[in-house]
């Protein structure tokens, strides 16, 4: 069998928005190479990974995403039935169009290829090895051996078709966060779960009980494995904050986008125990102050503030409670 593979040239800040316009057109999968990203891997102190000379220069500036459609009988298997591979490239220039009235999108052109079945099953996990995100914890493909030194702390992931490898920097300051305000036995919830790299951290770290939830099923079917995978005790379903089972947290995290962040602020304070801590990531820095309005709005009181690139990570208490550990710490960059 073969995939129609659409290449679409962007930027990392619009890289999210189309993964999911392609995933809307019936993508059963995409993959994105951010040279940012990979240079700032390289760059990252511990970093496991490692690139023969004259590689940086070789990636270029432009944000490649990738989207894979299958073959049928009678065109491209897509949301809305078989398509033409012309038709369904015109219909994918469309939405990335759309998404430039919002997003700055680069040059947002559009190539196309095919792939046969093994190498679409297999070629993009050469761009994942095991990658340290934290003091303790490392994470590594479910395909590739890692030996744990003392004290770390092993999750083998699967990213498959959910973001969450935690090569991306919300992913990682997330990981950061968990692994210095966590303690033993507390509830967690991951809210926006995608991959469950952050509900898996949390239990490998030591929390009570895990809870992980996200509005895409996709999401949940690959988190649940990778839970299963790591062994790993979470509650694993679909839903919103609105469906979390317990009725208090004492870490709620939220890797998602700065918008519905400033959405669900008012809804948060009600959710944390007494002490507890709410980790907001997937904020791009222009719109970290519309996140600090709506938390402070909603009785929030920020914790501390960390940022890679321009990302930012926000942890936030409850006006008026006490500080739950003493890793709370001020803005690690003005």
């Amino acid at each position: 069998m073969r995939w129609l593979q659409l290449e679409a040239l962007t930027t990392g800040e619009a890289s999210d928005a189309v993964c999911e316009a392609f995933l809307a057109l019936g993508a059963d999968g995409t993959a994105v190479e951010d040279p940012g990203e990979i240079l700032d891997l390289l760059a990252r102190p511990g970093s496991l990974a490692y690139a023969d000379e004259g590689f940086a220069a070789s990636l270029g500036t432009d944000v490649r995403v990738r989207a894979f459609f299958p073959e049928l009988e009678d065109g491209f298997r897509t949301a809305d039935g078989p398509s033409a591979a012309e038709a369904l490239s015109a219909r994918a220039a469309e939405r990335i169009a759309a998404i430039g009235a919002f997003l700055p999108v680069g040059k947002g052109t559009l190539s196309i290829s095919y792939v046969a079945d093994e190498d679409w099953a297999n070629g993009w996990k050469k761009h994942y090895h095991p990658l340290r995100l934290s003091p303790r914890v490392v994470v590594r493909p479910t395909w590739e051996d890692y030996a744990a030194a003392p004290g770390e702390t092993v999750v083998a992931l699967d990213p498959g078709s959910a973001f969450g490898t935690g090569a991306h920097e919300t992913t990682a300051l997330c990981v950061e966060r968990i692994d210095a305000l966590l303690r033993p036995g507390d509830a967690v919830l991951d809210l926006g779960c995608g991959s469950g790299i952050l509900a898996i951290v949390a239990a490998k770290l030591g929390a009570g009980s895990v809870e992980a939830i996200d509005i895409d099923p996709l999401a949940v079917g690959v988190a649940a494995a990778n839970c299963t995978a790591n062994a790993v005790d979470a509650d694993v379903h679909a839903g919103v904050l609105d469906d979390a089972r317990r009725p208090r947290y004492d870490l709620l995290v939220a890797n998602i986008i700065a918008d519905v962040i400033a959405a669900l602020a008012a809804d948060v304070p009600a959710r944390l125990a007494p002490g507890g801590r709410f980790i907001a990531s997937g904020i791009i820095a222009e719109k970290a102050g519309k996140v600090r309005d709506a938390c402070a709005a909603a009785g929030l009181v920020l914790r501390g503030e960390h940022r890679r690139n321009d990302w930012c990570a926000f942890v936030y208490g409850v006006r008026g409670d006490a500080p739950a550990v003493a890793a709370d710490e001020p803005a690690d960059r003005p």
